[in-house]
């Protein structure tokens, strides 16, 4: 099978398998720009690194001062938000999904069997969320919490928490 490109300025996704906001990406003004236009909203100052790919574009926040760095992995929904407050920041190969495969039926291939119910993310503003951490379906992560590199997030974090492992527990409170 033969990959083909993406051209499209319309699909509601950013990422390098859409070339029009793979060649922009490397023009920060004009990505910004492209940017704000495909995103729900996107803040001053923030910056979506090229390498990211973002699903459902028109339901994601972004507010200021928020850095998404390269490999990072936004997949929304049209029924539910991401939102991502003031002065966060994403490290490299960050996935964040609303919604998860189904498996409750071992007769049925989890191919068939469709998706969960999709659940919002929140990420509230002066997180920091560590290289290759993944956020699950319904989580809120506390306001200047730290979200060690590769946790799995399968529940809230608390404000001024760092959580760490897999699934992610409690390491400390930061007062």
């Amino acid at each position: 099978m033969i990959k083909r490109w993406n051209w499209s300025k319309s699909t509601d996704r950013i990422g390098p398998d859409i070339i029009y906001s793979q060649i922009l990406s490397y023009a920060p003004n004009l990505y910004n720009q492209y940017c704000k236009k495909k995103l729900k909203s996107l803040g001053e100052n923030s910056e979506i690194r090229p390498g990211a790919i973002i699903v459902c574009c028109s339901n994601i926040n972004i507010g200021d001062n928020v850095v998404i760095r390269p490999n990072s992995v936004l997949i929304g929904n049209l029924d539910v938000e991401i939102s991502i407050e003031d002065n966060v920041l994403l490290g490299s190969g960050v996935h964040l999904y609303v919604s998860n495969h189904e498996f409750k039926d071992s007769s049925i291939p989890i191919y068939y069997q469709g998706h969960q119910e999709p659940k919002a993310i929140k990420i509230k503003e002066g997180s920091w969320i560590g290289a290759n951490a993944i956020i699950l379906p319904g989580v809120t992560v506390g306001k200047n919490s730290v979200v060690a590199a590769g946790a799995v997030v399968t529940k809230d974090v608390p404000d001024f928490s760092v959580v760490a492992g897999v699934p992610a527990k409690l390491i400390k409170k930061l007062v």
